[in-house]
């Protein structure tokens, strides 16, 4: 398959006010991605510059800020937002509980995608501000 799968997608809540056309300019750049466990998918302060956005079909997984535990991630859950929209470094470390199977969206890939819709890009910031508010 190629892409994420688009239902996967809809129940994001970054992507709630996007139409099917956008979901599916989205998840045709996301890309397969397995974790084992003990991998450490995202690390606190490190840069988004290669960073992705990752959408859980599968699996747990471990956020912690500091050291310290603030939350556990399931199918459906979804991280890296922040860091993605907002080009900014990490603000958690992810590790994977269990094998964990996502789907990415690469900075390298998300940016070209605003860049040809600026009313996605709008979306997309007010779905964040929502999410961060």
């Amino acid at each position: 398959m190629a892409g994420a799968p688009i239902e996967t997608l809809a129940r994001v809540p970054l992507f709630a006010d996007l139409d099917p056309k956008e979901l599916e300019s989205i998840a045709a750049s996301m890309k397969e991605r397995t974790f084992q466990p003990g991998d450490a998918v995202t690390e606190e302060g490190s840069g988004a510059t290669f960073g992705a956005f990752f959408v859980i079909e599968d699996g747990e997984a471990l956020v912690t800020v500091g050291g310290e535990e603030r939350r556990r991630l399931h199918g459906g859950d979804h991280f890296g937002e922040v860091a993605l929209l907002a080009e900014s470094d990490r603000t958690a470390t992810v590790i994977a509980l269990t094998e964990l199977h996502c789907w990415a969206l690469s900075a390298w890939n998300f940016r070209p995608i605003v860049d040809e819709n600026p009313e996605l890009g709008r979306k997309l910031q007010q779905a964040l501000a929502r999410l961060i508010s």
